[in-house]
Formats: C-alpha cells, sequence, structure tokens
C-alpha cells in the first residue's frame, strides 16, 4: 500500500487562489456587467450557447476562472491549450480531432490562455476550423486583442472586457477565503476589516494577489495563548512591503503610460505627470527611454515658447546616464515639473509635419538658382548665385529675396502663438513679412 503524506493532498497544500476557484457563476466575483443576473454573457453559459470568444482583462480579473465555468456547463468536449506547450503539430491533431467529432455531432470548446502568446503560425492554425465551425474558441489575454490576435481570427471572435475587480469585490472575496473550508474556514484567525481593506487596495484589482498576500499573511501570523492566529499590522506591512503595478514594457500598458506621462505635462499637470514618471520607474523602465521622450516634448509641446525646455530635457538624461537608477528619479522629476510648468506651443512640430506632407505630396522642386553656390565658373556662367544678397551687407539684415521653390512661394509653415517666448517671436516675424511685402518688384520670401 503507497504510503501517503502531507504532500499528497493537493486540495490542502495548493495555493489558497488554487483552492478558491469557484465552479459556478455563483460563486464567481466581479464582473457584474458581463455575468450578473439577466446579462447577456451570463445567458449564454447559462443556456450552453457559447460562441468564439476572447477574453480581455488585466491579471487576477477571473479569465481563466470564467473559461473554466463554462467547461463545468458545457456539452461540448472541452479542450485547453497552452501557448509554451502547444506546437504546430499539437494544434491540427486537435484540429483534427474536433472536425472528426463535428460529423458526430459533437462540439469543441478549445480554450487558450493567454492566447497573445500564440505566434501568427498558430493562430492560422486555428482560423479555417474556428471558419467551420469545428470548433468553438475562447481565448484569454491581457494585452489588446486589436494587436495581438490576427485580424482575421478577431472578427470571428466576440470579445468581452475583463475590468479590474473593485475593492469592494477583493474585500468579499478576502472575506470568504477566511470562513470558507476551501481556504481558511477551519482555523481561528484574529484579522480587522481595516486589514482586509488595505489588502483589497494594495492588490490594485487583481483577485490573485489579495488571496496570495492574505495566505502569506496568515502563514506568517502568531499564534496567541488562545491557539488563536493573529495577523497585525507588522506582518501585514512586511506582506505588502512591494506592490507590483501592472506595467509590461513590451505590451499596451507600456503605450498608455507613455501616453500619460506626455499628455499630462501637455495640460501642465505637474502632479499627473510626475505620478505617471514615477509609474513607470516602478514597473522597470529604463530611465533613458523616459528622458528620450521628455526631449522630444521639450520641441514638440514646448518649442520656442520656452527654448529653455530643451536644455533641461537634455540636462535631465544626460544626468539619467551618469547616474542610472535609482539616483536619477530627481533629474527625471526636475525635467517633468519643468515641462509641466513651461509654456506650451506646438508651431515647430505644425510646421514640421506640414512641410513633410508637402515633400511626400510635391514634386521634387529645384533650388532657386539665385541661392546656390557657385564654386566654379561654369555655374558662375549658367547664373548660379546672380542676384544673391548677402544680408549682413543690409541696413535691415534682411533680403527680399525668394528663398522657397516657385511652387511654393509664400507657403508658410512656421506659424508662431503667443505663448511665453514665442510671442516675441511672433511679433519678430511678423515685422520680417510686413517689411518684405513693402516692395512687390523685389523677390519675396
Amino acid at each position: 500500500m503507497e504510503q501517503l503524506s502531507l504532500f499528497d493532498d493537493r486540495e490542502r497544500t495548493a495555493p489558497l487562489a488554487s483552492r478558491l476557484r469557484p465552479d459556478t457563476l455563483d460563486g464567481y466575483v466581479g464582473q457584474k456587467h458581463l455575468v450578473g443576473k439577466g446579462k447577456i454573457l451570463r445567458r449564454l453559459i447559462e443556456e450552453d450557447q457559447i460562441s468564439s470568444m476572447i477574453f480581455w482583462g488585466p491579471p487576477g480579473v477571473g479569465k481563466t476562472t470564467l473559461a473554466r465555468i463554462i467547461a463545468k456547463q458545457t456539452r461540448a468536449e472541452f479542450v485547453e491549450f497552452s501557448a509554451v506547450n502547444s506546437g504546430i503539430r499539437e494544434i491540427k491533431e486537435v484540429m483534427a480531432k474536433a472536425e472528426e467529432n463535428r460529423k458526430l455531432g459533437i462540439r469543441t470548446l478549445l480554450f487558450a490562455d493567454e492566447i497573445h502568446r500564440f505566434n501568427k503560425a498558430q493562430q492560422d492554425a486555428f482560423l479555417p476550423f474556428v471558419e467551420a465551425g469545428s470548433i468553438i474558441l475562447v481565448g484569454a489575454t491581457t494585452e489588446n486583442p486589436s494587436f495581438e490576435i490576427n485580424s482575421a481570427l478577431l472578427s470571428r471572435c466576440k470579445v468581452f472586457i475583463l475590468k479590474a475587480l473593485g475593492e469592494e469585490d477583493l474585500k468579499e472575496l478576502l472575506a470568504y477565503a477566511l470562513r470558507s473550508p476551501k481556504g481558511f474556514g477551519n482555523m481561528d484567525i484574529a484579522i480587522g476589516g481595516h486589514h482586509l481593506s488595505a489588502i483589497a487596495r494594495f492588490a490594485n484589482g487583481d483577485a490573485r494577489t489579495a488571496l496570495n498576500t492574505l495566505e502569506m499573511a496568515v502563514l506568517n501570523g502568531r499564534m496567541d495563548e488562545k491557539a488563536v492566529l493573529c495577523v497585525d499590522e507588522d506582518i501585514l506591512a512586511q506582506c505588502m512591503n512591494r506592490r507590483s503595478l501592472l506595467y509590461d514594457k513590451n505590451g499596451e500598458e507600456h503605450y498608455n503610460l507613455i501616453s500619460a506621462l506626455h499628455k499630462s505635462m501637455r495640460n501642465s499637470d505637474p502632479d499627473a505627470a510626475v505620478y505617471w514618471m514615477c509609474r513607470m520607474l516602478d514597473g522597470g523602465e529604463d530611465p533613458l527611454y523616459i528622458a528620450r521622450r521628455l526631449v522630444r516634448f521639450a520641441s514638440e509641446d514646448v518649442g520656442m515658447a520656452d527654448s529653455f525646455a530643451l536644455q533641461v530635457a537634455v540636462a535631465a538624461y544626460q544626468a539619467c546616464h551618469f547616474l542610472g537608477v535609482p539616483e536619477c528619479d530627481v533629474h527625471l522629476t526636475h525635467a517633468v515639473v519643468y515641462l509641466s510648468m513651461a509654456p506650451k506651443s506646438n508651431a515647430l512640430y505644425a510646421a514640421c509635419e506640414e512641410c513633410k506632407e508637402d515633400i511626400r505630396k510635391l514634386p521634387a522642386e529645384p533650388v532657386p538658382l539665385h541661392i546656390c553656390n557657385a564654386p566654379t565658373k561654369l555655374m558662375k556662367e549658367m547664373d548660379y548665385g546672380k542676384g544673391y544678397i548677402y544680408a549682413h551687407d543690409t541696413k535691415e539684415k534682411l533680403t527680399r529675396m525668394q528663398c522657397l521653390p516657385d511652387a511654393l512661394n509664400g507657403r508658410r509653415y512656421y506659424r508662431p502663438e503667443g505663448q511665453g517666448q514665442e510671442d516675441k517671436v511672433r511679433k519678430r516675424l511678423e515685422d520680417i513679412l510686413a517689411w518684405r511685402n513693402g516692395n512687390d518688384t523685389d523677390r519675396s520670401c
């Protein structure tokens, strides 16, 4: 007879989050907009009318749990796939079996966890069978399906967006973990409601993080003389010493956060800008990447309104290069706050984009001969440089020469605004244009 040990009791030794995974929608926490009474996804599951779909949401919000609930309630054959250990050969074998089942009137429901990790060839292998109805595909992803899933496959799936769990949802889940026999219901645990609230806030919408934190706190609790396991502030503080905020340097959240930083600075909101910058650093972002974006911002959104902004941004980049993390965080903060509070003008950006558009659409115009160099006798004989006036030889330090090609004569790209130092530039340019337009007989720029 095989000898059993504590390690054979998988139900007891499995992580708390795994032990508490619900089997039915009644035990499912959160996502009321999808699985609340009368909601469309709940009706589809209860009536076993599932079609191909994608569950999209952050980690720990119940995507895999929802798929497992579907697996228990459907009359279809359920197959679970993982991108890590499933190649094209395995996919084709399952598809062949699914096609045989279809001919026998048996549906196959295929669950692809982390479907964004399947490469293009793997995703293409699903497509003809989804199209033919041989399989019902249910995928789960933390990444934006628009970017990570083939458009042909995505067009045949309904996307359901799962939201981060609210603090009340997480407190409900933690309270259930303390009273459920699958959790800590058989133990006498002293933990305050404010402690559960703290764990729920710390989890940041992630049920798995909340349950793992509670489990760690309980396992490290102190037993008092009455055999009550006590979880105090000190234990909880150690279990929550660092929150792992959602951030993927190669994923959508990376672009969401840099967008939030850029737009907060553009909106002259230094508090929001510093927050998003620190979120990126906390997630492990390269400070030089942030610094490069600040250099771009300095010209794109501040520009001539405060030309010193570019110097501040470049100096911040150099400081990050010299010091690295964590010391360079204050230099980035310096630049972020400066750029947030600087007067704003996108006139340089607009001029650049408008000019590039003309270059793309219009023929490549020749340089007017009078502003061409004439280093040789032949070029002088061909009128290269003829009529050129050296601006420094004039009283105004200006000329009325035409510098744009004939096809673009009079075209304006740079239109300075009235913000900060650019107001002086605007007035200066208006004076120059007025002077040049004062004599129609000469060439005008």
